[in-house]
C-alpha cells in the first residue's frame, strides 16, 4: 500500500512539474499571442485556450491508455498535419527566442563564453534523450 502511495505521489508531482514546464515553455515562446496577433483573431482567445487544454488532455489520455486507437488514413494524415503545424510553430518561436541568448550573455558579461551556454543546452538535451531511451524505452 505504501509503495502505491509513493508511486501516486511521484507520478502526480512529476506530472505537475512537466505540465508547469510545458506551460512556461509555451508562454516564454509566445506562440499563442503571436498566432493571435498574426491572424487577427483576438476575439477567439477562448477557443485557443480551449484547444490547448483539450489537446493536452487528449495527448495525456493517448499516452497512458492501454487501448490502441484505430483511425482511418485520412484522420491520421490530418493528425500528422496538426503535429507538423505545431512543431513548425514551435521551431519558429524557438528561433525567435534564441536571439535572446546573445543579449542575455552580453548583459551577464559572458558574451565570450556563449558557446558554452549553447553546448550546455545541447548536451543536456542529448543526456536527457539518452536517459529517456535507455531507462524507459530500453533499446
Amino acid at each position: 500500500m505504501i509503495n502505491h502511495s509513493i508511486d501516486v505521489f511521484v507520478g502526480l508531482a512529476s506530472g505537475l512539474v512537466v505540465g508547469t514546464g510545458f506551460v512556461a515553455f509555451i508562454t516564454v515562446l509566445g506562440i499563442l499571442p503571436r498566432l493571435i496577433q498574426l491572424s487577427k483573431t483576438r476575439e477567439q482567445l477562448h477557443l485557443y485556450e480551449f484547444a490547448v487544454i483539450i489537446g493536452v488532455l487528449f495527448g495525456t489520455y493517448v499516452s497512458f491508455t492501454p487501448f490502441p486507437i484505430r483511425l482511418g488514413i485520412i484522420v491520421i494524415m490530418f493528425w500528422g498535419l496538426l503535429h507538423g503545424t505545431f512543431v513548425g510553430m514551435l521551431s519558429a518561436a524557438l528561433t525567435e527566442v534564441l536571439n535572446v541568448f546573445p543579449l542575455l550573455a552580453k548583459r551577464v558579461g559572458i558574451d565570450n563564453q556563449i558557446i558554452w551556454l549553447m553546448m550546455a543546452i545541447v548536451f543536456g538535451k542529448i543526456v536527457g534523450s539518452l536517459f529517456q531511451w535507455i531507462i524507459f524505452v530500453k533499446l
